[in-house]
């Protein structure tokens, strides 16, 4: 929260003697400025800034970029279902001839003419170019149960994904909500410094005219002075944390970090209308993180149970194809279909050591969303706290700023009817114009304290 040392500074140059007592005179001025009120030109409200950072933001992206890689994901381990074709072409060169011998009758014997072939054959194909062509189709059968457990672990990663965007939702927002508050704090603060060092100067020039005169110390001068450089060296600082916190802005919003605005008022205070365990509740129930962990429950669930379906044997149909073309005797098609078994049957006790590690993550699983409830609970209860407090101060702000307006009633009152010093009345202004800079920064507090609640309960 930014402070109002403006205003301070002013009321102390009031006791510095005939020179405060000359620059005081433009106090009633500057306490309508410090009022929380902005300039006409309001380009920003606070539900225009969430509504373009949700459409908008750099890290929000990111996050619903990784919603789609989950879904692609998915769809690619749906097409396992399917069956899988491969065609393998090799075109190459003998590096030696390939002999094929055949001793007699090797082939059989046949009446009349004997053993067939009747003496040592050899049949050789030279070294020379071949082209040899494998091909086959797959069809999974027993592993489809594993497959599908997959692609459901796939789908719960793209909720875990729409989560983790859920909260980077919630976290931008919370942001922006923050950066708007001190921003209209400081764009505020920095209306009421500017006003307040044209009147600065127009008292120095008074104090000038009346050192001149005689009619005061040069010390008063020195002290006027000294008013308006603290004056302008707050305006320097306030102008560099506006300039900061519009960049931050921008941004939030993606948009160039120049782009000029500025920001409406926010002075209307909401009740926050439930108890501490109601709202405690509602972050339970509406909180990403522990939807996320349920998930990764469900998720590591799946896992140990895809990893149980190990023990069932890799069985599926099967088609191939051979065709060793340029090789003398081979034939040159070859086709066979049939059911294929791929079993593990003896693994040293490897699936069983697994399989306890993946129940052992579901522990984990459980044990990370009761961790995250009880965290959850606690954050609200602080932020619930916080905002309580933050009301109270509010309202004790509010009642001391009700309190110096009346005093300032009456003492203008008195002064009419010549009862009380003016330079008492101009001190009563700049208490006046403090309790309202105080009252301001309360009220930003409240909306701030309520924002950090909000997120908390998973709103956004």
């Amino acid at each position: 929260m930014l402070g109002s040392p403006t205003v301070v500074g002013v009321k102390n140059i009031i006791s510095g003697g005939r020179s405060g007592f000359l620059l005081a005179r433009g106090l009633g001025v500057l306490l309508l400025l410090v009022c929380p009120v902005l300039a006409l030109s309001q380009e920003l409200t606070l539900d225009q800034a969430i509504s373009l950072a949700l459409q908008k933001n750099r890290q929000i992206k990111v996050a619903q970029l990784d919603v789609s890689k989950a879904e692609h994901d998915t769809e690619v381990m749906k097409t396992n279902r399917l069956p899988k074709f491969n065609v393998n072409v090799m075109q190459g060169q003998l590096l030696n001839k390939i002999t094929f011998t055949f001793p007699p009758g090797s082939l059989g014997a046949f009446p009349g003419i004997g053993p067939f072939p009747p003496a040592t054959t050899d049949i050789t194909t030279d070294r020379r170019p071949f082209t040899l062509i494998v091909a086959g189709a797959n069809q999974p059968l027993s592993q489809l149960y594993r497959i599908g457990l997959g692609v459901d672990a796939k789908k719960l990663d793209t909720e875990i994904a729409k989560e983790k965007l859920s909260l980077q939702e919630q976290a931008t927002v919370n942001e922006v909500k923050k950066t708007f508050y001190n921003l209209v704090q400081a764009q505020s603060a920095l209306t009421a410094t500017e006003e307040a060092i044209t009147l600065l100067k127009e008292m120095n020039r008074l104090a000038a005219n009346g050192l001149e005169e005689q009619v005061i110390l040069k010390s008063d001068m020195l002290d006027a002075e000294a008013g308006l450089a603290k004056a302008e060296s707050e305006a320097t600082t306030l102008n560099d944390t506006v300039a900061t916190l519009k960049e931050k802005m921008n941004d939030l919003l993606a948009r160039d970090l120049t782009t000029e605005f500025t920001v409406s008022q926010t002075t209307e205070v909401k009740p926050w209308e439930m108890d501490l365990a109601a709202t405690r509740a509602l972050a339970l129930q509406q909180r990403p993180e522990i939807r996320e962990g349920r998930l990764k429950i469900q998720q590591a669930e799946i896992d140990r149970r895809a990893k149980k379906a190990e023990y069932i044997p890799d069985i599926g149909l099967s088609m191939n194809y051979l065709s060793p073309f340029g090789i003398k005797f081979v034939p040159e098609n070859i086709a066979a279909v049939g059911v294929a078994v791929n079993w593990d049957v003896f693994d040293w006790g490897k699936k069983k050591q697994e399989l306890a590690s993946k129940s052992e993550v579901i522990e984990q699983a459980q044990n990370g969303v009761d961790e995250a409830a009880a965290q959850i609970q606690v954050e609200v209860g602080l932020n619930f706290r916080k905002l309580e407090e933050a009301r109270q101060k509010l309202h004790v702000a509010d009642l001391e700023l009700d309190a110096d307006r009346e005093k300032v009633r009456v003492a203008l009152n008195k002064y009419d009817a010549h009862g009380i010093l003016l330079k008492d009345v101009l001190q009563m202004k700049a208490s006046l114009a403090e309790k309202t800079y105080r009252y301001q920064e309360s009220l930003l507090a409240f909306w701030t304290a309520r924002a950090d609640l909000e997120k908390s309960i998973g709103e956004r």
